[in-house]
């Protein structure tokens, strides 16, 4: 494997400090790792003899990231912070996370790795590659093994299981056998990892993978989906012909919910990465209150009726959100997009589609264009073209700026005090009722007519005759 080397000028002078400070330093980790694969570095983290405080001793501009793990955040002089960390081995693990003491060889540190191809380390002064589990070679097969024993690996750091399935999404790998029966085995202990980390993993598989499906498949497959996320409704996988009087009805169900997953995501690749809020909400998009469990979501969220209604699905998903610890305002975004995948504006006349817009909040609607013009490309080409059709018709109406909230009224809430309505619940009703007449007609939305308007509506009759005069 071809392994060319080009670090910035501040990863040698970082590297060059140590070294003349007489600490044996080390590149590791994912740059050498991406190097190695012909992508681009990423973060340039290091591995030194040194302890915290001699590294701290050694640079005038650090951060104590994590310093009881051996880990010190160095500020490189064009404000970039590169991750410093002691050479550690393991004295304990406990799931999910592990008792470590500070170690003077290189080796021991890349020994206690997850995977082959993170136990890298490269040396700028000599030019050396270390790579003491062979991780160059399974890179070039395309393999991904863990660092020794599997089982151990995963019973060290049970997210080691999350990170193998976003790394072969990432990497275009297949897992090797073992390792994938290890991980099988780990799957059940999973809900141990704290509701942040969780999160975070399935963040980078939507924000990195080019085709999130590989990894969100292997999701499904191994049983993470079912342990960590059973709001999304995925089911058991299809298997073999049915031996009881139910298993027609299942597998058919079975089918459905797999179609579904499929299209999902299908939907999901034909999102750029850089669109990853639109990702989630196509994928968060499956949850089902059906698939409540009170100890997992914490709500309790019921089916109504034939199929759960929008607002019920809404919950599911905000349960959902909140227990994976999600900020309001991305939960806002979230169950935004999804409760307008469906149903689309019911009318192309502008009055029709301003309407919507309203009721779905127009800051929404890039997010909802992808997400249409995504789960499109799963359907038969009639399907596509009524997408496109109704998302330039809508882009057409936003081109037009037209008035589409109560903030958008040429008069608001002050103006109409100065009108002589008193400060109550009256002025939003004044307010929301200007709006109505403002999606049929934007020409109204300035002053005179609005005030004519609420005139003519009765909302003025008590009012002073010189008021706002």
């Amino acid at each position: 494997m071809n392994f060319e080397v080009s670090p910035p000028d501040q990863v040698l002078w970082l590297w060059r400090t140590l070294e003349e400070a007489g600490f044996e330093t080390w590149v590791v980790g994912g740059a050498i790792r991406n190097l190695m694969l012909g992508r681009p570095a990423g973060d340039w983290d290091f591995a030194t003899r040194a302890h915290p405080k001699q590294i701290m001793a050694a640079f005038r501009r650090t951060v104590p990231i994590g310093v009881e793990h051996g880990t010190v955040g160095v500020l490189g002089r064009d404000g970039t912070l590169y991750e410093v960390t002691t050479f550690r081995r393991d004295v304990e693990t406990f799931g999910r996370r592990a008792v470590v003491e500070f170690s003077d060889r290189i080796e021991e540190d890349l020994s206690r790795r997850d995977f082959t191809l993170n136990a890298l380390a490269w040396h700028p002064g000599r030019d050396e590659l270390l790579d003491p589990w062979n991780g160059g070679t399974d890179m070039e097969k395309q393999i991904l093994r863990t660092v020794g024993d599997p089982a151990r690996r995963f019973a060290e750091d049970l997210l080691r299981v999350l990170r193998a399935l976003r790394f072969v999404g990432q990497f275009g790998l297949t897992i090797e056998a073992e390792t994938w029966r290890a991980l099988l085995s780990a799957v059940p202990g999973l809900s141990q990892l704290s509701a942040e980390r969780v999160r975070e993993e399935l963040m980078k598989v939507l924000a990195q993978a080019q085709n999130p499906s590989v990894a969100l498949g292997l999701y499904a497959e191994s049983g993470v989906f079912a342990e960590l996320y059973p709001e999304l409704d995925l089911g058991p996988p299809i298997t073999g012909a049915g031996e009881d009087a139910g298993s027609d009805a299942t597998r058919r169900d079975a089918s459905r919910v797999q179609v579904a997953l499929r299209q999902t995501l299908s939907a999901c690749d034909a999102v750029p990465c850089t669109r990853h809020w639109v990702r989630l909400s196509l994928l968060f998009a499956l949850a089902s209150p059906s698939q409540h469990r009170p100890d997992v979501t914490g709500k309790d969220v019921k089916r109504d009726g034939e199929g759960p209604p929008q607002d019920a699905t809404r919950l599911a998903i905000e349960a959902l959100m909140e227990r994976l610890r999600f900020s309001n305002a991305d939960t806002k975004r979230v169950a935004a997009v999804v409760a307008s995948l469906s149903p689309a504006p019911a009318s192309d006349e502008a009055a029709g589609l301003r309407r919507w817009l309203n009721r779905v909040g127009p800051a929404h609607f890039p997010d909802i264009a992808r997400a249409w013009l995504a789960g499109a490309r799963a359907h038969e080409t009639s399907e596509r073209r009524h997408v496109i059709r109704r998302v330039n018709a809508l882009r057409a109406v936003l081109r037009d700026d037209p008035p589409l909230t109560v903030g958008d009224l040429a008069l608001d809430g002050t103006d109409l005090k100065e009108l002589g309505i008193p400060a109550g619940p009256q002025l939003g009703e004044i307010l929301r009722y200007l709006l109505e007449e403002v999606l049929d007609r934007p020409e109204v939305n300035n002053r005179a007519d609005l005030k004519a308007l609420a005139e003519t509506g009765g909302f003025l009759v008590d009012a002073p005759p010189d008021a706002g005069s």
